[in-house]
C-alpha cells in the first residue's frame, strides 16, 4: 500500500483499529439511546387513564352523531 510516491505507511492496522472503536462507541450510544426510549415508554404506559386507549380514537363516541350545524 503505497501513500506518496514511494512511502509506504507505518502502521496499516491503525486505521482499522479507529474505525472498529467508533464503531464500537456508535453502538454503545446508541444502546444507551435504547434503554432510555424504553425507560421513558414504560414511564408514559404507567400514567392513570391512560391504559388500554388508542389516543387517535380517544373522546369519540359510536354512534349516530348530531347534524352539522348550517347544512
Amino acid at each position: 500500500m503505497l501513500l506518496k510516491e514511494g512511502t509506504v505507511p507505518q502502521h496499516p492496522g491503525m486505521s482499522k483499529r479507529q474505525k472498529e472503536l467508533a464503531r464500537k462507541e456508535k453502538n454503545k450510544e446508541k444502546d444507551v439511546r435504547r434503554d432510555q426510549r424504553k425507560k421513558e415508554k414504560a414511564e408514559r404506559a404507567g400514567q392513570p387513564g391512560q391504559e388500554g386507549v388508542d389516543p387517535d380514537i380517544a373522546g369519540i363516541v359510536p354512534g349516530p352523531q348530531p347534524p352539522l350545524e348550517g347544512y
